[in-house]
């Protein structure tokens, strides 16, 4: 009887779920009958409304969902107000992690993508071109949880007088200085942190540099140099303009998705010692202490703060 009443209602679901895709392959079979503009419009509109449904289920609903949950107080549930939200910039701790996905947001992208260029112009046309550029991708192919739990021992911190297994604190003890707690020690551990993010992303930023490095024709590079136009003019009047699109593309994607770190936050501190973000707060929130109002709130905040950077993306995309 148990296991009746567990696979009848998937079966009922799986059956319901054959119908509706018998349904919308016949009416698409009915509709391609026909050969006028009416039929080859609603054509196209009958093939992307599976599309349209699934979004609508998946994300716009979830989205409305967190959005009403983020007025109805700490439990997501009680009334229409503006609490969760004054909460947010009131609270000192809260103003804290707002600050610190701003810091990640201003450096991570910046740094990444910079050293991602100079690497990418650096090794363009070497010998060793391919075998350079896959070390610095690598760190892409690690999970952040991965590069979270390396860059942790490298951080590692032991008390003076004991074997450093932290590289960094090695170094240190090898040169006479003192170990220091790169974690512990406030406002430095979030650009230790930072760091690691950057680490990871600036194979992504080298990789779509150089192909658009690449993509630059030589004749226009031959006839500055044949002008005698020096190296740094030659970044700056030709290559630097001809891969601005790469550029707007590579700080835009990494922005996006540095305002949604939460791996490595959580993986080595926790988000304690003043190095919580948005996305570990909302963690914190919705899934350890239950206060799904506000979670949520955090939620929109983060949806709100990444808008900009999409609509910044796509207009400069439509430009180019």
């Amino acid at each position: 009887m148990d296991l009746a009443s567990k696979f009848i209602p998937m079966l009922i679901a799986l059956l319901a779920f054959a119908a509706v895709v018998a349904v919308v392959m016949t009416v698409g079979w009915l509709i391609s009958r026909g050969s006028n503009k009416f039929t080859d419009a609603l054509q196209g509109y009958w093939f992307i409304l599976p599309v349209m449904l699934m979004l609508a289920v998946g994300l716009l609903y979830p989205g409305l969902l967190t959005i009403r949950q983020s007025f109805g107080g700490a439990d997501g549930a009680t009334g229409f107000s503006m609490s969760n939200y004054v909460d947010i910039f009131r609270d000192p701790e809260m103003r804290k992690v707002v600050l610190n996905t701003l810091l990640w947001v201003a450096l991570v992208p910046t740094l990444s993508t910079l050293v991602g260029m100079v690497y990418a112009i650096l090794v363009d046309r070497s010998r060793v071109e391919a075998f350079a550029k896959a070390l610095v991708f690598l760190p892409m192919a690690i999970s952040m949880v991965g590069a979270s739990i390396i860059w942790k021992f490298v951080y590692d911190y032991r008390p003076a007088g004991r074997d450093q297994i932290g590289l960094f604190n090695a170094i240190l003890d090898g040169l006479g200085m003192e170990p220091v707690n790169f974690m512990l020690s406030q406002p430095w551990n979030n650009f230790w942190l930072i760091i690691v993010m950057v680490w990871i992303q600036a194979g992504f930023a080298m990789t779509v540099i150089s192909a658009a490095i690449k993509a630059i024709p030589d004749d226009i590079i031959e006839a500055a140099k044949i002008d005698g136009t020096g190296a740094w003019n030659l970044f700056r009047f030709i290559t630097l303009p001809s891969i601005r699109g790469s550029l707007v593309v590579v700080l835009t994607t990494i922005a996006i998705g540095t305002l949604k770190v939460f791996d490595i936050v959580r993986t080595m501190t926790g988000g304690q010692f003043g190095t919580s973000v948005i996305a570990n707060e909302f963690y914190n929130k919705a899934f350890r202490y239950s206060q799904y109002g506000s979670g949520a709130a955090l939620a929109v905040l983060l949806f709100i703060m990444v808008i900009p950077i999409v609509v910044y993306n796509v207009i400069q995309l439509r430009r180019s």
